[in-house]
C-alpha cells in the first residue's frame, strides 16, 4: 500500500497544470496516466490536426512553444512535446501506464485499486478531461452497409474505403476532417449544426484575444445541456473562419441536422439555412463588440470593412436535400463528429448528478477532499482549454494546500 497526499489522476494538460500549482505551493503529490503524457494528442486525433488558436494563446503563461512561431498553430506532435517537455521541466510525479480501475472513500480519504497495486490518499483529483467516451448517435444501424467510426478514430483519408463520405458535425473537428477528404479528392457530404462561427481575426487581432476581451471565454454555462457550444474556426492551413459558402463553392454537399433512418435513407432537418444564418448572426456580432470595445477603450487598430462582406446563402441551404440513399449516393462511410461523453465508471463515489456529471464547485466536489479539473465549463468556457486548464488547477491547489 501506496500513501500519498494527494493523487492526480491523468497525465493530460490537466493534470500537469494540477501537478505544477500544487509544486508551488509545496504539497507532495502523484500524478497517474493509463497510456502516456498527453496521450489524446498522440493517438486520439487525425494524423494533420493542429491546434485551432495560436501559439501565443494556446499554453501555459509558465511555458511558451519554443521555436514555433507565436501566430502559427501548434501541430499535435509539436503540442505533445511541449506538455514532455512542461513535465520535465517541473520535475512532475508523474507514474505513466498505470490504469486506476477503482476509487472509493476510504475513512478520511481514498483508496485507489490501480494495475501497479493500491494507493490511500488524502485528496483525489480527477484529470481525465471532457473527451472520454466518443458519441455516436444510434440513428443508421451497425447492419447497414457502410463504415462508422467517430471522428476520434479517424486519421487520415487513406483509412476511409472507397466511395463518398458523410461528415456529421461541422464543428471545428467536423470542418477539418471534411476539408482534408474533399483536398483529397473524396465526394463529401458535410452536415451541419448550431455552431457559434467568430472571425478567426479580426482588425489585426486573433479571435482569442477578441474572447478575452469581450469576456466571452469567462462566461458561464448557459443553460444545462449546453455545455459544449460548437465553435466553427480552424487552424489548419494557416487558421480561418470557416466558411460554409467556400466548402459548397468547392464541391461539398451541405445538409442539415442528422435526424433519422428509414430502409436505407437518411433524413436531414430542414435547418440548414437557419443554421448558416444564425453562424453569421454570431459573426457579425463579434464584430459589432469588437468595434465597440475599441471605441469605448480608445484603442486605435486598423478597420476591416472587407470582414462584414457575407456572400449569397448556397443553394444547398435554399433547396435543401432533406433524405439521402446512401447506396444510392455511394457513401461508403460516414464519420461521426459528435463529441464525446464523460465517463467515471472507476469513481464509485456518490458525487454525481442523475446526468452523470460531478457536483461540484468550480471543482471542488461535495465529498471533502475529491476535486475535478479539466472539464467543460468547470468554472467557465475556457475550463477545458490549455490556458483555462491552468487558472482551474490554480484555484484547486490553492484549495487543497488549505486543508
Amino acid at each position: 500500500m501506496q500513501d500519498v497526499e494527494t493523487l492526480i489522476i491523468g497525465g493530460g494538460q490537466a493534470g500537469l497544470a494540477m501537478s505544477a500549482h500544487l509544486k508551488k505551493h509545496g504539497r507532495p503529490h502523484l500524478v497517474l496516466e493509463r497510456d502516456r503524457i498527453a496521450e489524446k494528442w498522440r493517438t486520439g486525433r487525425w494524423d494533420s490536426l493542429v491546434a485551432n488558436g495560436p501559439a501565443w494563446h494556446d499554453r501555459f503563461p509558465d511555458q511558451t512553444f519554443e521555436g514555433v512561431d507565436p501566430f502559427a498553430f501548434a501541430t499535435k506532435d509539436r503540442i505533445v512535446q511541449y506538455f514532455e517537455d512542461f513535465a520535465r521541466r517541473i520535475d512532475a510525479p508523474i507514474r505513466t501506464g498505470v490504469t486506476v480501475t477503482r476509487l472509493v472513500q476510504d475513512g478520511a480519504g481514498f483508496l485507489a485499486e490501480t494495475t501497479d497495486g493500491p494507493i490511500r490518499a488524502r485528496n483525489v483529483v480527477s484529470a481525465t478531461g471532457p473527451f472520454q467516451k466518443p458519441v455516436i448517435p444510434a440513428v443508421i444501424p451497425a447492419d447497414a452497409g457502410v463504415m462508422q467510426i467517430h471522428s476520434a478514430a479517424y486519421r487520415n483519408p487513406d483509412q476511409m474505403p472507397e466511395g463518398g463520405v458523410l461528415v456529421v458535425g461541422a464543428g471545428s473537428s467536423g470542418v477539418q476532417i471534411a476539408d482534408e477528404l474533399l483536398r483529397a479528392g473524396r465526394k463529401v457530404w458535410l452536415s451541419v449544426g448550431p455552431h457559434d462561427r467568430p472571425p478567426i481575426r479580426y482588425r489585426g487581432r486573433d479571435f482569442v484575444w477578441w474572447l478575452g476581451v469581450l469576456g466571452k471565454w469567462d462566461a458561464k454555462a448557459p443553460n444545462p445541456g449546453t455545455e459544449h457550444i460548437t465553435i466553427a474556426v480552424s487552424g489548419a492551413h494557416g487558421g480561418r473562419t470557416v466558411d460554409f459558402r467556400e466548402l459548397a463553392t468547392r464541391g461539398m454537399q451541405l445538409v442539415g441536422r442528422t435526424e433519422s433512418w428509414d430502409s436505407g435513407t437518411l433524413r436531414f432537418a430542414p435547418d440548414l439555412e437557419a443554421n448558416i444564418a444564425a453562424g453569421d448572426a454570431n459573426y457579425l456580432s463579434v464584430l459589432d463588440e469588437a468595434d465597440a470595445y475599441l471605441a469605448a477603450n480608445g484603442i486605435d487598430l486598423p478597420e476591416e470593412p472587407s470582414a462584414r462582406q457575407i456572400g449569397p446563402m448556397p443553394d444547398a441551404a435554399l433547396n435543401p436535400v432533406l433524405s439521402l440513399d446512401l447506396k444510392a449516393a455511394g457513401i461508403g462511410s460516414v464519420i461521426w463528429a459528435t463529441g464525446y461523453a464523460l465517463d467515471y465508471g472507476w469513481l464509485q463515489i456518490d458525487t454525481f448528478d442523475d446526468r452523470g456529471r460531478p457536483r461540484h464547485d468550480r471543482g471542488v466536489s461535495q465529498v471533502p477532499g475529491l476535486y475535478f479539473v479539466g472539464q467543460s465549463y468547470l468554472s467557465c468556457r475556457a475550463s477545458a482549454f490549455i490556458w483555462g486548464v491552468w487558472r482551474d488547477a490554480a484555484h484547486l491547489a490553492g484549495h487543497i494546500a488549505g486543508r
